[in-house]
């Protein structure tokens, strides 16, 4: 399916389907193309039943079950919490593997301008960044950031200090500590950074020398408070530091990179009903363009994938990579059962209002991100990609989270589909917002970036507008700035993974 008619009142996803999504509100009495008649008030991007469903039938959207009808199901009827639930666990069922599909290399020779960095990786942006190894040094290092920000020189993107919650009260031998200090390693070599200083306390459990341990000292430089005889001692050292920094940085020049230099983190919040018919999809299409072209696009948010699992396993480059995939699903399920919930919590209150009722109906949505090629690698949160095409990183689905695992990972461009209007941007990688309607870019004129509305009303084909998606990221990586960096977003943005006690 590429797209209703631009008068639809309602879309069939698949020829199979039990329910069609409503493209506008709905009356009651409304005819829809296949002569059902509406029963009840219907909101935009909800489901309308067009086949009966028994109580204890599953129920079918985009070809896919989507959870179990909990009551009588009658054609006409609104599909929604009160007639439907999810199903359960999602079985694996191996099934078997497909290669995907590879887009036409319309973008070969295409590139970007960006800055060439010592370790061969290519920035979209030139930041000083301030990081703490723990939240007692956070007050300081945005000190130091926000004393040195009027004298940053031409040639720099910014000055940020991006800080956290942890580093301390936490095993010094377990995975948080090893998850925060990748996520902080990260982004002090990620292409995006020309220069960091990391401000420690001192008797953290995250010691600033184990934390910088290897890191290539040219444009790195590290503060101790406690060494620096206390706060005001230690921004004016820090101050100095990043003056130092900034002369090396700030020499950085963009110059034309291919495309095949590029990792773009793929994220969605705020979904409704319509974000895996228009912009889901449409980022999909921009996907497999760029992994085409020998990018590398970064598909998370884990939790969200659950009901797409299986899907994904079968596009999977080799039984290694199918495993993995079942494996991290099998992790979460366990998890969340430790936890005293189910993935079924997901979906969010706001993806309900949308129409969105179970976990598998938004992971078919959020799966179509990674557009229809190959599975490449599946990497743990944080860590780089050792190959290019399409990698799943494991993350919560919780968007800050998530995307701060994809940029400490090399992502150079975040791109972020919403339906409802999520308000989101990130340091130092840059943030595209993707609406999944007209009216939401209308409402939101600040925030969006794209609008993939055009998919609903006709007048442009999923195809075309992955094709602008991706002209957007390449604007985006050749300096033009987004919405959310002009609106300063990014900071509080920043929030590494932690699941463990807090001691």
């Amino acid at each position: 399916m590429d797209g209703p008619a631009a008068d639809a009142p309602a879309v069939r996803l698949h020829p199979d389907d039990d329910v069609v999504v409503a493209m506008t509100a709905l009356d009651p009495g409304r005819g829809l193309p296949d002569g059902t008649r509406v029963l009840e008030p219907v909101p935009a991007g909800h489901k309308v039943a067009v086949r009966a469903v028994t109580e204890g039938d599953p129920v079918r959207k985009s070809g896919h079950v989507i959870g179990t009808a909990t009551r009588d199901i009658a054609p006409g009827d609104h599909v929604h919490t009160h007639n439907l639930r999810a199903t359960g666990p999602v079985a694996h069922t191996a099934g078997p593997r497909r290669t995907g599909t590879t887009a036409a290399s319309t973008w070969a020779g295409a590139t970007f301008d960006g800055f060439h960095r010592p370790d061969g990786r290519v920035g979209t942006r030139n930041h000083l960044l301030v990081l703490c190894s723990v939240n007692c040094s956070a007050t300081v290092a945005r000190a130091v950031a926000d004393a040195f920000r009027p004298r940053l020189p031409e040639g720099l993107d910014g000055v940020w200090a991006l800080t956290h919650t942890g580093g301390c009260g936490m095993a010094g031998d377990g995975a948080d500590l090893r998850r925060l200090r990748t996520t902080l390693r990260g982004y002090a070599t990620h292409p995006n950074t020309g220069g960091v200083l990391v401000v420690g306390l001192g008797c953290e459990v995250n010691q600033l020398d184990e934390l910088v341990d290897g890191l290539p000292a040219e444009r790195l430089r590290t503060l101790g408070i406690q060494d620096a005889g206390g706060t005001r001692a230690a921004v004016d050292d820090g101050v100095r530091s990043l003056a130092e920094l900034a002369e090396v940085a700030a020499a950085d020049r963009r110059s034309p990179v291919p495309l095949s230099g590029l990792v773009v983190g793929l994220q969605c919040g705020g979904s409704d009903g319509f974000s895996a018919i228009s912009a889901n999809p449409a980022l999909g299409a921009a996907a497999d363009l760029l992994v085409a072209a020998g990018g590398t696009v970064l598909l998370s948010e884990t939790p969200e994938l659950i009901g797409a699992v299986e899907e994904l396993a079968t596009r999977a480059a080799d039984e290694r990579v199918a495993r993995a995939l079942r494996e991290r699903a099998d992790w979460w399920t366990a998890h969340a059962a430790a936890h005293g919930t189910t993935l079924d919590a997901n979906p969010s209150p706001g993806n309900l209002a949308g129409g969105i009722t179970t976990i598998v109906e938004k992971s078919i949505g959020a799966a179509a991100k990674g557009g229809t090629g190959p599975v490449v690698e599946v990497v743990p949160y944080a860590e780089r990609p050792t190959a290019r095409g399409l990698v799943v990183m494991d993350s919560p689905g919780y968007d800050p989270v998530s995307a701060t695992g994809q940029i400490a990972a090399g992502a150079q461009v975040v791109c972020f589909t919403t339906g409802r209007g999520s308000c989101f941007g990130s340091v130092p990688a840059p943030a595209l917002k993707l609406s999944t309607t007209t009216d939401l870019a209308r409402r939101l004129p600040d925030d969006i970036d794209v609008d993939c509305g055009t998919v609903l009303s006709g007048t442009e084909t999923t195809a075309e507008v992955g094709e602008r998606i991706l002209r957007a990221v390449v604007d985006t990586a050749s300096g033009r700035p987004t919405s959310s960096e002009l609106l300063g977003y990014g900071l509080d943005e920043f929030v590494p993974w932690t699941e463990g006690i807090t001691l």
